[in-house]
């Protein structure tokens, strides 16, 4: 069983910055993608950001040039470094993991962490 545990959200001003974690454990197939996807009151959830187990990323346009996905393969862990926060970034953010396994694909999901940007 997969189990991803996020940690690093809370309430920051406007301009500041944040840093969130997320640690899989479990059964983890060692190729996949982890990444960040975060949702605001009443809208959708979206992606933030994404990182494959090689190194390649995926960044939202929205927070480009401000957060930064980078991961730890050992540790199987991966991280959001957010910089120059806007009111517009506050939600709930979650942490995701990606893989194959021969015609399956699995996908899991943290429980969330939240995030508050006051202006």
């Amino acid at each position: 069983q997969v189990q991803l545990v996020e940690s690093g959200g809370g309430l920051v001003q406007a301009g500041g910055s944040l840093r969130l974690s997320c640690a899989a454990s479990g059964s983890i197939f060692s190729i996949n993608t982890m990444g960040w996807y975060r949702q605001a009151p009443g809208k959708e959830r979206e992606l933030v950001a994404l990182i494959t187990s090689g190194g390649i990323t995926n960044t939202a346009d929205s927070v480009k040039g401000r957060f930064t996905i980078s991961r730890d393969n050992a540790k199987n862990t991966v991280y959001l470094q957010m910089n120059s926060l806007k009111s517009e970034d506050t939600g709930d953010y979650y942490c995701s993991l990606e893989y194959r396994r021969g015609p399956d694909k699995y996908h899991h999901w943290g429980q969330g962490t939240q995030v508050t940007v006051s202006s």
